[in-house]
């Protein structure tokens, strides 16, 4: 087993670096061959020390449901996001409203939706969801014509920085968003140091 903490750490971090997506524990430890494979206490307090370490760094240690990655700190977005050409999408707030309905009160069907919004739901809306990997089919109700269940996905976490469920927002909070004008998301999956992701306050989602 590697036995320098400190070299563990560095091992980690590379890892992470290189990437270029979110890393679990079983993951890092197949970074080591059997007989030095560290055990999951130890991964945790590199990934700790690494944490740490990033205190005054334009990066951080994020921890989603996929995994560990690190990504640029969001109150740099606006800079590095100039690095690549492609302008960030500008979302609607019916979408932004159904994506929350689905995360809030999953798993739910366009009629479910419809219900509480009280105007139809775009069949772009839900296929931009879809197409996204916010959203998936997790089933279909027992009712006449055996409507679809939506709820979100392990990507829908990962993109907005959240771990599990337990970490959405109250509802009062979500309530007093603005989203009359839309919102402008980051391209691409939202992440790593290369990459950064800009936080919104919409919904997480169940992992499949």
């Amino acid at each position: 087993m590697l036995q320098d903490p400190e070299q563990l750490r560095r091992i980690v971090e590379g890892a992470l670096l290189a990437a270029g997506r979110p890393l679990d524990l079983r993951q890092l430890q197949q970074l080591f061959d059997p007989l030095q494979q560290p055990d999951a206490d130890r991964l945790r307090a590199a990934l700790e020390a690494i944490a740490e370490g990033s205190a005054g760094h334009a990066w951080e240690l994020r921890h989603t449901a996929s995994g560990y990655r690190l990504q640029v700190r969001a109150e740099f977005a606006p800079w590095v996001g100039r690095l690549w050409e492609e302008k960030p999408r500008s979302y609607s707030r019916a979408l932004l409203e159904t994506l929350a309905l689905i995360a809030y009160r999953q798993p739910v069907t366009r009629g479910d939706i419809e219900a509480v919004r009280g105007v139809a739901v775009s069949s772009d809306t839900i296929r931009t969801l879809l197409e996204r990997e916010w959203i998936r089919v997790v089933g279909h109700r027992d009712v006449p014509g055996r409507p679809a269940l939506y709820a979100t996905t392990r990507q829908f976490l990962d993109y907005f920085n959240l771990s599990s469920l337990d970490q959405l927002p109250p509802l009062g909070e979500l309530r007093e968003l603005d989203f009359s004008e839309g919102l402008e998301l980051a391209p691409g999956a939202a992440e790593q140091a290369s990459e950064p992701a800009e936080e919104v306050a919409a919904a997480p989602s169940t992992a499949p």
